[in-house]
């Protein structure tokens, strides 16, 4: 019995031994990083239908940040050379299905190579357009702000794609080429049905966007270019790949002192089988300590169609608390005006009468690990 307990207690050291061995030889290759978010709302809004009548709903599509999982890693490839990827998947908190469409990685799934001289990356991946408005819109993918105005906005990434993104004394180039912009055809505002690398089309969904911007520690500004084709069966009437969905940003913020600004203009021109519209989306913020765990942001936006009366204003102010780095309560107040046949929901997502203007409060909890 003696010799099978040593027998045992030595293959278990054997064991040990070998992870350790194993552990250390991987963390001196690279590391791996599991993180995320769960996040979740409960919103009441009104004027949720023709009748006039409310609306009281968990959050589906985000909070104050939408939920997820990922896996972020790096290997040092020597000469200042890495590899670099990720693969980061968004779900529902109120029901736990995926996100995005239903895909299993659907906010982020690319790989790459990352030196002084910028990131490459090869996958789904974040464009320009959604990397220009991260630092200017101090509500950010909040389920009240202008991400409700334009839901492309949070799901600015694009499938089958190239991307580089630098920095160089801090401006900061960066352009994205997809071959296929959205392979999902169904599961929410993400999913659009225009997979593209079709034989003999190579306007096919593709998809071009770039960035060329400045960064200081007290000020930024950028401007994005962001253009996507549309084909057979894809959504938004874009059902050719000669239909196009077009998107000029200019972007800024600033500190003083504590208190941040962010503003930015949106120019849109969609040619779609209904025709073509052209709009201006244009918003100004304020993020603003209060106390060291509580902090108030407000913003304010206009979307103006033009030559039409199908305008939308909305004004949305957040109080959140922070009990520690990585949980924090918070409230928002919020209002949409629809004018003429505008039919824009202050809840990203949601409903709203034609015209009518849509008032909502909304309380969460969110924790990051």
């Amino acid at each position: 019995m003696k010799a099978v307990k040593h027998s045992r207690i030595g293959a278990l050291l054997a064991t040990a031994l070998a992870s350790s061995l194993w552990s250390t030889a991987a963390s001196a290759q690279g590391a791996v990083t599991v993180y995320g978010i769960v996040d979740t709302a409960l919103a009441h809004t009104s004027n949720a239908d023709a009748a006039g009548n409310s609306a009281t709903r968990l959050s589906s599509l985000t909070g104050s940040l939408p939920s997820r999982i990922g896996f972020r890693g790096s290997e040092d490839l020597g000469n200042g050379l890495a590899a670099v990827f990720t693969l980061e998947s968004g779900f529902n908190p109120d029901t736990g299905v995926s996100g995005q469409g239903g895909r299993l990685f659907g906010r982020q799934a690319w790989v790459g190579l990352k030196g002084s001289w910028g990131t490459l990356q090869v996958g789904r991946i974040l464009n320009m357009t959604f990397l220009a408005t991260a630092r200017s819109d101090v509500l950010g993918p909040n389920l009240f702000s202008i991400n409700s105005i334009d839901l492309y906005l949070p799901n600015a990434r694009s499938d089958n794609a190239v991307g580089y993104l630098g920095s160089f004394r801090g401006v900061s180039v960066g352009a994205t080429y997809s071959l296929g912009r959205d392979g999902a055809g169904a599961g929410g505002p993400s999913a659009t049905n225009c997979g593209g690398e079709v034989a003999g089309n190579a306007k096919a969904c593709r998809q071009f966007t770039a960035l060329l911007g400045y960064e200081s520690k007290s000020f930024g500004v950028n401007t994005t270019y962001d253009q996507l084709q549309g084909n057979a069966g894809a959504a938004g009437g874009l059902s050719t790949s000669e239909r196009f969905d077009r998107r000029v940003t200019v972007n800024g913020w600033t500190m003083l002192g504590a208190t941040k600004l962010g503003a930015g203009l949106i120019a849109r021109k969609t040619d779609a089988s209904s025709g073509v519209t052209e709009s201006r989306l244009a918003y100004l913020g304020i993020s603003q300590p209060l106390a060291p765990r509580l902090t108030l942001d407000a913003q304010v936006a206009r979307r103006d169609v033009q030559d039409s009366n199908d305008d939308t204003n909305m004004f949305v102010a957040r109080l959140t608390y922070a009990f520690s780095p990585r949980t924090a309560a918070y409230g928002a107040v919020g209002r949409m005006d629809n004018h003429g046949a505008a039919a824009v929901a202050l809840d990203a997502g949601g409903t709203v009468a034609p015209g009518r203007a849509q008032n909502g409060v909304m309380a969460g909890l969110r924790h990051m690990f």
